[in-house]
C-alpha cells in the first residue's frame, strides 16, 4: 500500500515512480490511494494546497465541518482494503505499507497505530514529527482541534516513544534526500523519528542522501530498494 504526498492523486505514484516492473518481478501487487476525499463540498476546502483538498494526512478528523469526509484512515483500513481483499487476489494478511511526504507520515503512524496489520514499512522523506512542524500544526489544529495529546496520536515519533516493545524487529527504511527543501524549512524532522527509534530498540535504517530533493525524481532512485526491503518480509 502506497501512501503519496501532499497535492498529489491516486495516479502520481504510479505515473512517476516507475515501481511496477519490479513489482511484478517481485510478485509483489500495488495499491495507491487518493490523498483525501473529492468534491464534498466542505467550505474551504481547496483553499490551501496543504489542507483540505489533497492534504487528507491519512487521519479520522473529528474537527467540523472536516469530520463528516475527511476519514482517510477507515477509508483504507475498513473501506478500501477490505474491498481490494474480496474482489482481487491480494492476501490481506501479507501487508506492507509505505509512502512521501505526508504518505510518510501516513505510512509512520498507520503502521504504529495498528499493530499486526502490516508486516513491513517503509517511507521517503516523511513528515516524521508533525506535532513540531508548520504543515503539522495546520493539519492537525484543523482536523483534530487543539488538544496537543490528540495531535500525538497521529505522530510517528511521539507512537514510537509510546512503544512498549519493538513493533518491527525486521527494521524500518527511510530515505531522505539532503538537498530537500522541506528538510530545510523543519517540516520533515527526520531526527525526531530516528532519536525515538533509538530510544525505543527500533531497528532503523535511515539513509541521507546528499544532493537529492524531495520529487519523483528521488523516489524512482530508491524505490527498487524500498521494494526489495518489502518482499521478503511479505512472501516469507
Amino acid at each position: 500500500l502506497y501512501l503519496a504526498g501532499l497535492t498529489c492523486t491516486e495516479e502520481t505514484f504510479m505515473i512517476k515512480a516507475g515501481a511496477q516492473r519490479l513489482a511484478a518481478e517481485l510478485n509483489l501487487a500495488l495499491i495507491a490511494c487518493d490523498t483525501s476525499p473529492r468534491d464534498a463540498g466542505v467550505a474551504g476546502e481547496a483553499d490551501g494546497w496543504d489542507f483540505g483538498v489533497g492534504a487528507g494526512f491519512y487521519l479520522d478528523a473529528t474537527e467540523a465541518p472536516w469530520s463528516t469526509h475527511w476519514r482517510m484512515e477507515s477509508y483504507l483500513l475498513h473501506e478500501l482494503l477490505p474491498l481490494i481483499g474480496a474482489h482481487l487476489p491480494v492476501d490481506l494478511d501479507r501487508l506492507g505499507i509505505f509512502g512521501h511526504s505526508m504518505g510518510g507520515h501516513g505510512a509512520l503512524t498507520l503502521a504504529l497505530r495498528h499493530p499486526g496489520r502490516f508486516r513491513s514499512v517503509s517511507a521517503f522523506a516523511p513528515i516524521a514529527n508533525p506535532v513540531n512542524c508548520p504543515w503539522g500544526h495546520k493539519a492537525f489544529g484543523g482536523y483534530l482541534g487543539a488538544d496537543r495529546a490528540r495531535w500525538a496520536e497521529h505522530d510517528a515519533s511521539e507512537l514510537m516513544r509510546a512503544q512498549g516493545q519493538t513493533p518491527y524487529p525486521s527494521g524500518i527504511l527511510i530515505d531522505q534526500g539532503l538537498a530537500d527543501q522541506f528538510l530545510i524549512e523543519k517540516q520533515l524532522l527526520p531526527e525526531a523519528f530516528e532519536a525515538a527509534c533509538q530510544d525505543a530498540g527500533q531497528p532503523l535504517t535511515l539513509r541521507r542522501h546528499a544532493g537529492y530533493d524531495h520529487g519523483y525524481y528521488f523516489i524512482q532512485t530508491f524505490v527498487e530498494d524500498h521494494l526489495r526491503f518489502h518482499a521478503p518480509q511479505l512472501t516469507a
